[in-house]
C-alpha cells in the first residue's frame, strides 16, 4: 500500500510520525509525498491553538480530493480533544494519541474493509510510556528521541495534558541504548524531546531526574551533540547547571518556557514560577555555560492582561535577553479555565504580538552579532545558493563556501551576520 503523511505540530508529533514511517516501511508498504496519489493518507493532527485546529481540518479534506478513493486516518492532539468534530470529517480511522502501532493495524484493516473504525481512549488514565522505534528522518543529521509523555501542569490556557495525559519516561537505560543505535547510525546530533521533559522521572519514583538522564544519554551519545527540548524553569538550579556543564557534548542552547513576563499574568496562567525564579534560571545559566542560547516562548493577550502588565513583560524580556523568542497570541482552547475567563480582542492580541516581536527582533540580532570573531564547530546539513549550512551548538544557523560537507562537524570562525544567518570561514 502507497501510504502518505502530513504532520502538524510539535517534535513530538515529528517523532511519532517518523516512528510510524520506519514500522509501515517495515511492514512491506511504501512511503509517497503527501500531494501524490495514495491508497492511505494519515493527517498527524495538532490542538495547541485553533489555527492548528483549523490546519488539521483543512488537511483532512484535502485527502478526499487527493483521492477520493484513498483511506483517510487521523491520529493526534486533534482528533483525541475534538472527537466529535473528527466524526464529521468522513474519515475511515480515527485515533488519538495513544499506541501508535495499533493504530497501524487499524490502518491496515481499514483498507480491507473499509468499514469506518475509531480508537479512542481516556488520556487522564494512561500510566505507560510507549516505546516506539528511535530513528532520523531521511538524509538527516539530526535524529530526536523522545523520552517522556505527558504533561500534569494544567496551565490555565492549554490543552495538551487533556491530549496526552500524565507523565511517563522512557527508561533511562532504554534511552541510553536508543542513543547508541542512532550514534551507529551516523547520526552527528540527538535532540531530547518530549511534551514535558523537564518532569522526566516523574513517574518512576526511584528518584533519579532529568539531569540523571542526560548524563547517562550523553555517555552513550560519545562524539554525538545534546540537545534539549522545551524545559521549565524549575529544571534550572545550581546542581542541575553544575552537573550538565560538565557534559562534553550538550548544546549552550536552553528554551525555557516564559509565556508572560509579568507576576500576575503568570499566576492566571498557573504557571509555577514567578518572574524572579525565572530571571534566576537565567542567571544560572549565563553563570556555568559560555553565552549560551537561552530562548522561549511568550503568548501575548492572555485574558486580562492589561497594558501595564505587557508592559512590565516587555521589560522583562530585555531584561533576559533572549537569543530568540516564539511569540504567539492567545487562542482560546474550549475546555480550559483561561476560556471562560474575559477575553481580549483579537487586534490587541495581535498588536502586543507586533510589539514583543520588535524587542525580539533586536535582542536576536544583538546576540547574533556577538558570535563575530567567535569559531564554533558547526554541523553542516545542506547546500543552499551556493553555500553550505548548517547550525552552531547554540543552535545559531551558520553558511560557509564550500561542497560535501553534509554531516560533518567543522570548525569555522564568524566573520559577519547577515540577516538570520552567520557567515564565517572554515578554520
Amino acid at each position: 500500500m502507497r501510504v502518505a503523511i502530513y504532520t502538524l505540530g510539535c517534535k513530538v508529533n515529528q517523532y511519532e510520525t517518523q516512528a510510524m514511517e520506519q514500522e509501515l516501511t517495515r511492514r512491506g508498504h511504501t512511503l509517497v509525498p503527501f500531494e501524490e496519489t495514495a491508497d492511505a493518507y494519515i493527517v498527524n493532527t495538532c490542538s495547541v491553538t485553533a489555527v492548528s485546529d483549523k490546519k488539521s481540518r483543512q488537511m483532512i479534506r484535502r485527502c478526499r480530493k487527493l483521492n477520493e478513493n484513498a483511506v483517510v486516518a487521523a491520529c493526534g492532539c486533534y482528533v483525541q480533544t475534538h472527537p466529535d468534530e473528527a466524526a464529521t470529517l468522513a474519515l475511515d480511522l480515527i485515533a488519538g494519541t495513544g499506541d501508535r502501532m495499533a493504530f497501524l493495524d487499524l490502518l491496515e484493516q481499514a483498507a480491507h474493509e473499509k468499514e469506518p473504525v475509531t480508537l479512542l481512549d481516556d488520556a487522564l488514565r494512561r500510566r505507560q510510556f510507549e516505546v516506539l522505534p528511535a530513528g532520523g528522518m531521511a538524509e538527516r543529521t539530526r535524529a530526536m528521541l523522545k523520552v517522556e509523555d505527558g504533561c500534569v501542569n494544567f496551565c490555565t490556557y492549554c490543552i495538551i495534558p487533556y491530549a496526552r495525559g500524565p507523565v511517563r519516561s522512557l527508561p533511562l537505560e532504554t534511552a541510553a541504548a536508543q542513543t547508541r543505535q542512532l550514534r551507529a547510525e551516523g547520526y552527528r546530533e540527538l535532540v531530547l524531546t518530549g511534551i514535558e521533559i523537564s518532569s522526566w522521572g516523574h513517574d518512576l519514583k526511584n528518584g533519579t531526574g532529568l539531569i540523571d538522564l542526560l548524563e547517562a544519554v550523553s555517555a552513550a551519545a560519545g562524539d554525538m551533540r545534546l540537545r534539549l527540548g522545551s524545559l521549565e524553569p524549575r529544571t534550572i538550579t545550581e546542581d542541575f547547571c553544575r552537573r550538565a556543564a560538565k557534559l562534553p557534548n550538550l548544546c549552550p542552547h536552553f528554551h525555557l518556557s516564559l509565556q508572560s513576563g509579568c507576576d500576575a499574568t503568570l499566576k492566571r496562567m498557573n504557571r509555577r514560577y514567578d518572574t524572579a525564579r525565572f530571571y534566576e534560571s537565567v542567571q544560572l545559566l549565563n553563570r556555568y555555560f559560555n553565552r549560551p542560547a537561552v530562548t522561549t516562548d511568550l503568548i501575548t493577550g492572555f485574558p486580562g492582561e492589561t497594558e501595564e502588565e505587557f508592559t512590565q513583560t516587555l521589560a522583562f524580556i530585555e531584561k533576559c535577553g533572549f537569543a530568540a523568542m516564539h511569540i504567539f497570541p492567545y487562542s482560546i482552547r474550549p475546555g480550559t479555565k483561561a476560556a471562560a475567563m474575559p477575553q481580549l480582542t483579537a487586534a490587541v492580541k495581535e498588536e502586543r504580538a507586533a510589539r514583543a516581536a520588535q524587542v525580539a527582533h533586536r535582542m536576536h540580532q544583538t546576540y547574533l552579532e556577538g558570535c563575530v570573531g567567535r569559531t564554533y564547530p558547526v554541523l553542516f546539513e545542506q547546500e543552499k545558493n551556493g553555500l553550505y549550512t548548517g547550525h552552531a551548538p547554540n543552535y545559531m544557523a551558520v553558511a560557509v563556501q564550500g561542497s560535501e560537507f553534509h554531516n560533518q562537524v567543522r570548525e569555522v570562525t564568524i566573520t559577519a551576520c547577515n540577516g538570520e544567518t552567520l557567515s564565517g570561514v572554515l578554520v
